[in-house]
């Protein structure tokens, strides 16, 4: 959401009271699925040195000390591993049922980690990996019989994707319910500043904040009609699935509503600019990711304080935003080096980016802002402002040597071509 035009208002206006997130019953859930559904899928057809890639992160989480007054537990959940990176967002209403509310995402998440390593590691198995939705759905099957709800937000790096028969790594996004994923990107070259360019939607019944979709599983006391069929089919057709090219350098920020609904968008992005300022070496140091993550969180925070004339802050939510424990991770897309014993190592010392090296062109297309949706007709559907909300068609050009290239490409890399997972 962008910040709203104009200055804060000169008197005082009255909060919203807001209360905690409230468990959603199955039919109520399965009544919305189909109008809650995404399915959307961007690449950018660019061609790129042939590197696998993953991610870097760190992670931040906080209570809202006025929750922590009143005894609730923090039941958000962070995971960031070279493969996959999570947010988690457990129902603290479930917590009246004598329920620990940070039970089940804590085993999603941890099952979400066990499962990406297998499936995605460079020596996994081919076809072990078969796209965001199964592996959500095997995770949730493995934390029976725990009970809860949580919202869920989850990216995957898949490195098996080409296209025209070379490596093109694409970020594989499910979400459900309210924790969102944003994507910057240095748009005009190392120098410039951090841009949005991608951002997902949160899904909520009826709009209402209180009452986000949700992955659950619970007893007769909560929900009489629940069974794991229910959250089943919440994760295959209800969820927001996004598939977007990945490239080095990228910053993922994800957060729980607790984020989203105090920062507007560009304020996530001045942060995390404030923090990885232009110029700044790469691989970044997951230290200063971690950073950027709590200085995101602390900001949320401090939108539920009134500042010095009284005037509560303004958020997307309204004035006061929203008290709440809040999540972040914070993570850059890096190059994969080799894996030994089942550890990911990261490529290359921190270096500056030398224009100089970039023999393909790649920089002058992330400086256009194109993301785009490759069409069967070779036509390109691209944002030439930089952001994934507004698009314009223009005809794909093909330089002589990418055609020169491709005529090179072995006839077994042409057969190894494929198109990413998205079931």
């Amino acid at each position: 959401r962008p910040h709203p035009p104009g200055g804060l208002a000169m008197a005082q206006q009255p909060t919203i009271p807001r209360a905690g997130t409230f468990f959603v019953e199955s039919e109520q859930q399965r009544a919305n699925l189909e109008r809650l559904q995404r399915r959307e899928q961007q690449l950018a057809e660019v061609y790129s040195k042939n590197k696998a890639l993953c991610f870097s992160g760190g992670a931040y989480q906080k209570t809202h000390p006025v929750k922590a007054a009143r005894g609730r537990k923090d039941a958000d959940v962070t995971l960031a591993t070279p493969c996959v990176l999570g947010v988690a967002d457990g129902v603290s209403q479930i917590e009246d049922f004598g329920i620990d509310a940070s039970l089940l995402p804590k085993e999603l998440l941890k099952h979400c980690e066990t499962l990406g390593m297998e499936q995605l590691r460079p020596d996994a198995k081919d076809g072990a990996y078969r796209g965001p939705i199964p592996l959500v759905r095997e995770a949730y099957e493995r934390t029976s019989p725990t009970l809860g709800s949580t919202t869920l937000v989850l990216a995957v790096l898949d490195n098996s994707t080409r296209i025209h028969g070379k490596l093109h790594p694409m970020m594989a996004v499910i979400s459900i319910g309210d924790c969102e994923l944003l994507v910057l990107r240095r748009l005009h070259g190392h120098s410039s500043s951090l841009t949005p360019v991608f951002q997902t939607e949160m899904q909520r019944i009826d709009g209402h904040l209180q009452t986000p979709l949700q992955l659950a599983r619970v007893d007769g006391r909560i929900d009489a009609n629940f069974h794991d069929g229910i959250t089943i089919e919440v994760i295959e057709k209800g969820s927001g699935l996004y598939m977007i090219s990945a490239y080095e350098g990228d910053i993922v920020v994800m957060g729980s509503d607790g984020v989203f609904d105090n920062l507007f968008t560009d304020e996530v992005a001045d942060i995390v600019n404030n923090v990885l300022r232009p110029g700044t070496t790469y691989p970044i140091e997951e230290s200063m990711l971690a950073y950027a993550a709590r200085r995101i969180v602390e900001a949320c925070h401090a939108k539920t304080v009134a500042g010095p004339t009284g005037i509560m802050p303004d958020a997307p939510i309204g004035r006061g935003g929203k008290v709440d424990d809040t999540a972040c991770v914070v993570a850059e897309i890096v190059e994969l080096g080799e894996c030994t014993n089942g550890n990911w190592v990261q490529a290359g010392m921190p270096r500056e980016y030398d224009e100089d090296e970039d023999e393909h062109g790649v920089m002058d297309f992330l400086r256009c802002g194109a993301v785009c949706n490759a069409t069967d007709n070779g036509e390109l559907d691209a944002n030439g402002d930089g952001t994934s909300r507004r698009r314009s068609r223009r005809s794909k050009q093909r330089q002589p040597k990418e055609e020169e290239e491709e005529e090179s490409s072995s006839e077994e890399e042409e057969n190894d071509r494929g198109m990413c997972c998205v079931a």
